[in-house]
C-alpha cells in the first residue's frame, strides 16, 4: 500500500468535507497518526466507537479499510472498502485501498478497475498510477502500463520517479508499440538518473597477468538456488577450465550451495553479497581482485544493476538474463549471437556486442522431469497448442494472433497455464479478450500454476507450444523442447523476440522458426488442420531429446570454450 504521509492521507477531498458531521474529523485525523506510526490495532480502536455512531460515513469506512490491511486482513479490509463506496463511491482512497487489496492477492484484473477509479479521482496521485502501471503489465497490457509509468516519471516527486523509469527499463523490450530505439533510450534514462544516486569509483588500473596466472572470473547473480533459471548457466560454469581460470561465485538471495546444478569445485571461492549494499558488494569485489565481472541477471534484478555502474572489475560483462542493451556505461561487453542479434542491430547497444558461433544459450537439464509422452492429438485427433509463459508476456498482439489460428482450426484447443491465472476474476478477463477475438471459451483452457513437475507434465497435453512476442520464451522453450513438444517461434524485431529462435535453431528445428508473425499464423493453422500431423509430431517427439543433447542446444562445453575466449582476450 501507499507509503503513508501527510499530504496523501490526511487531507480528505473537498466534496466530503462540507457535509463531515464535527465529531469526525478528530477521530481520522487520530486515526491517520496511529496509521503513520503503522499501529493499525490503535487505529482500529479509535475508529470502531466513531463507526457505530456513524455508520453512513464513506471516509471512516475507507480508513478503517487502511486500518484493516495494515493487519493483513485483507478480505475484512475488501469489505470496508466495499462499504465506503456504496455509501459514496467518489471516495479515492476507498477506490486506492480496494485497489491494493486486490492487488495484494493477485487479482489484477479487478486491480486495473480500482486503481484506474483512483487516478480518474485523483490523476496526480503517483502512488495510484504506479500500481495501475503494474496491474495493467501483470494482465499483459505492457504498453498500456508503460504510458502510465511515464506520466509518473513526468510528475511525481523525484524517489517515484526513479522509480517509474526503472520499470520502464525493466518491461520495455516487451512493449509491442516501442522497439529497438525506444528500448535503448528509457533504459540510458534510468541508468542516468540511477548513476548520479551511485558513487562512481575510481577507474581502476589494470596490471599484466604474470605468466601462468590464473584470470579471476566474478559470476553475479541473485538466482544462483533456481534450478530451472540456471539450466543454461551451470553448464558452462561447471565447464570452466580451473587451471586457467578461478572462479568466484556473489550470490544475491539465493545461495548456490543449494542448487540442483552447480558442480562444487573445491577452488571455487563463494561470496555472499545479499546483505549488502552496492557500495559494499563492489568494495568485496574489489578486495577479491575480480579481473573480469559476469551479470548473469540483467533486469530480472535491477536493484543490484547500481554495483555495476560503480565498475568494481575492470572488465565486465552482460552473459545472460539480457535480451536487450542494458543501457548502463559500466558494462564493457554484452554476449549474444547471430541468430537473436543481427549486426545491423549492435547500434541499439551500449555495449560492444560479443558472438558466440552458436546458441549463447546451450542449456542442460539436471533435474528430475516427467517422461515424454505421445503427442495427445494421436489418440484425440485434435491439435492442442500450448503456452505456459507468464500472462505479462500475453499482450492483445499476441491474443488477436491465437485467435487467428484458433478460428481458423476450429477443432484446435489452446492451454494457457501461469501464476496470474490462479485468480478468477484474472481468468475472466482473459476469456473476455479472446471472445472480442472470435474465440469460443471451449477453444480456451485456463490453468492455475503447479508444482514445477507437476507444471511440465501438461507438456504431456499438449501437441504445439506457441511462443509470445515481442517478448519470447526462454526458459519456456527450453522446458517445452526437452519434454519433446516443438515451439513454433519467427523471427521478431528485436533481441527479445528472437530468445526461442536461437534455441530453436539450435536444436536444428529450423522449420519451426518462421520468417514473420503472418507465416507463424498460416504454419500453425496448416499444422492443426493436416492429418498428417499426429505421425510427423510422434516421430519428432520420440527423438526429440536425444537431438537436443547432439545438438548446440546442449553444448554447454563447446559454449563455455567460447566464453573463456572472449574473457582472455
Amino acid at each position: 500500500m501507499r507509503t503513508w504521509t501527510q499530504s496523501t492521507t490526511l487531507s480528505p477531498r473537498k466534496h466530503g468535507a462540507a457535509h463531515r458531521p464535527p465529531a469526525i474529523g478528530p477521530v481520522l485525523e487520530r486515526a491517520t497518526q496511529l496509521l503513520l506510526r503503522g499501529d493499525g490495532r490503535g487505529a482500529l480502536r479509535v475508529l470502531r466507537p466513531a463507526l457505530r455512531s456513524h455508520p453512513d460515513s464513506a471516509e471512516l469506512h475507507a480508513r478503517q479499510g487502511d486500518a484493516l490491511y495494515l493487519q493483513q486482513h485483507l478480505a475484512e479490509a475488501r469489505e470496508a472498502y466495499q462499504r465506503a463506496l456504496t455509501l459514496d463511491d467518489s471516495v479515492f482512497q476507498a477506490w486506492y485501498g480496494l485497489g491494493c487489496t486486490e492487488y495484494s492477492v493477485g487479482a489484477y484484473a479487478a486491480a486495473v478497475r480500482s486503481f484506474g477509479r483512483a487516478v480518474a479521482l485523483e490523476a496526480g496521485d503517483g502512488d495510484a498510477r504506479m500500481y495501475l502501471a503494474g496491474s495493467l503489465f501483470h494482465m499483459g497490457y505492457v504498453d498500456e502500463a508503460i504510458d502510465e509509468y511515464q506520466a509518473v516519471a513526468r510528475t511525481a516527486w523525484p524517489e517515484l520517479r526513479t522509480k517509474a523509469l526503472g520499470r520502464i527499463a525493466t518491461i520495455i523490450p516487451g512493449s509491442p508499440r516501442r522497439g529497438n530505439a525506444e528500448i535503448k533510450k528509457w533504459r540510458m534514462a534510468w541508468a542516468r538518473l540511477e548513476a548520479s544516486r551511485e558513487r562512481h569509483a575510481a577507474k581502476m588500473a589494470t596490471r599484466a597477468r604474470a605468466a601462468g596466472e590464473k584470470i579471476r572470473i566474478g559470476y553475479v547473480s541473485a538466482f544462483f538456488g533456481s534450478r530451472n533459471w540456471m539450466k543454461p548457466v551451470w553448464g558452462f560454469i561447471n565447464e570452466h577450465d580451473r587451471s586457467s581460470f578461478e572462479v568466484h561465485l556473489f550470490w544475491d538471495v539465493q545461495d548456490p550451495s543449494l542448487a540442483k546444478g552447480y558442480r562444487r569445485d573445491e577452488r571455487d571461492s563463494i561470496h555472499e553479497i545479499d546483505s549488502l549494499t552496492n557500495e559494499e558488494a563492489a568494495r568485496r569485489i574489489r578486495k577479491a581482485g575480480i579481473a573480469i565481472l559476469v551479470d548473469l541477471n540483467g533486469y530480472s534484478f535491477p536493484a543490484r544493476l547500481g554495483m555495476f555502474m560503480r565498475k568494481p572489475a575492470a572488465i565486465q560483462f552482460a552473459v545472460f538474463g539480457m535480451y536487450a542493451t542494458t543501457g548502463i556505461r559500466g558494462y564493457d561487453y554484452v554476449v549474444c549471437d547471430i541468430a537473436a542479434l543481427p549486426v545491423a542491430e549492435e547500434r541499439f547497444c551500449t555495449e560492444r556486442v560479443l558472438r558466440v558461433s552458436r546458441s549463447y544459450l546451450a542449456f542442460r537439464v539436471q533435474y528430475q522431469v516427467p517422461r515424454v509422452l505421445p503427442p495427445p492429438c494421436v489418440a484425440t485427433g485434435a491439435v492442442t497448442f500450448g503456452c505456459l509463459a507468464p500472462q505479462y508476456k500475453i499482450t492483445d498482439q499476441v491474443l488477436a494472433t491465437w485467435a487467428q489460428i484458433l478460428t481458423h482450426a476450429p477443432g484446435s484447443r489452446l492451454i494457457l497455464k501461469n501464476t496470474c491465472l490462479e485468480q478468477p476474476s484474472n481468468r475472466a478477463a482473459v476469456l473476455a479478450r479472446f471472445a472480442q477475438f472470435g474465440v469460443s471459451a471451449e477453444q480456451v483452457i485456463l490453468e492455475p500454476p503447479a508444482e514445477h513437475l507437476k507444471l511440465l507434465k501438461t507438456y504431456g497435453r499438449i501437441d504445439i507450444a506457441l511462443d509470445t512476442f515481442p517478448y519470447n520464451g526462454g526458459t519456456t522453450t527450453m522446458e517445452a523442447l526437452w519434454q519433446g513438444v516443438p515451439v513454433l517461434t519467427f523471427n521478431g524485431d528485436r533481441w527479445a523476440s528472437r530468445t526461442s529462435r536461437t534455441l530453436v535453431l539450435a536444436a536444428g528445428l529450423e522449420e519451426w522458426d518462421l520468417p514473420s508473425r503472418q507465416d507463424y499464423v498460416e504454419r500453425a493453422i496448416a499444422l492443426a488442420n493436416s492429418q498428417e500431423t499426429p505421425a510427423r509430431l510422434a516421430q519428432l517427439r520420440s527423438g526429440m531429446r536425444a537431438r537436443l543433447l547432439h545438438s548446440p542446444a546442449c553444448d554447454s562445453s563447446g559454449l563455455c570454450r567460447e566464453l573463456e575466449q572472449h574473457y582472455r582476450k
